[in-house]
């Protein structure tokens, strides 16, 4: 029962993640970039070291961290896919090279899927380096679920241990 629950709530979430990458990956290269230079703009004027700056200072600050935001959002939102993907894997009983080798190849299908997409959208176009950056938060997402398993197991294992003493 616990699984089921864990299955469903991890697909769940797996999906509504798809959804969101394939609707921000839907907007033409204006939209995109708007959003982007929103976020950067945001995180500035509030960042303690640099809402003092100039306006001038400012720009040409937003211009130069806007590339990093879109990548690090890149990393971020298939981080979380890795962990939906992994989570999901994990409540069934196979061996963990292929919970990690499934998990990878649909994290990285999507990840090409979503760049195919995107050759298709107005202003937008396909980017190895950005399937690139995506895989790689779908492999930190997928070990950030095993180091919690592993806790986790290791926590339950030492409670056994002390009550059986």
């Amino acid at each position: 029962m616990k699984r089921t629950i864990i299955r469903i709530i991890s697909m769940t979430l797996l999906i509504l993640t798809f959804f969101a990458i394939f609707n921000l990956s839907a907007q033409n290269g204006e939209q995109s970039g708007s959003l982007s230079n929103k976020v950067t703009t945001i995180f500035i004027n509030h960042f303690p070291y640099t809402k003092n700056l100039s306006i001038e200072t400012k720009q040409k600050l937003i211009e130069h961290t806007e590339p990093i935001v879109r990548k690090l959002a890149h990393f971020s939102i298939y981080g979380l896919v890795g962990i939906f993907i992994m989570t999901f894997m994990s409540t069934f009983q196979t061996r963990l090279y292929k919970k990690w080798i499934i998990s990878m190849i649909v994290g990285v299908g999507y990840a090409s899927f979503d760049e195919y997409h995107q050759s298709f959208v107005a202003g937008r176009g396909p980017s190895v380096i950005d399937v690139g950056i995506d895989s790689l938060g779908v492999l930190a997402g997928i070990f950030a679920v095993l180091i919690i398993i592993s806790i986790y197991r290791a926590l339950k294992s030492d409670k056994k241990i002390k009550n059986t003493n």
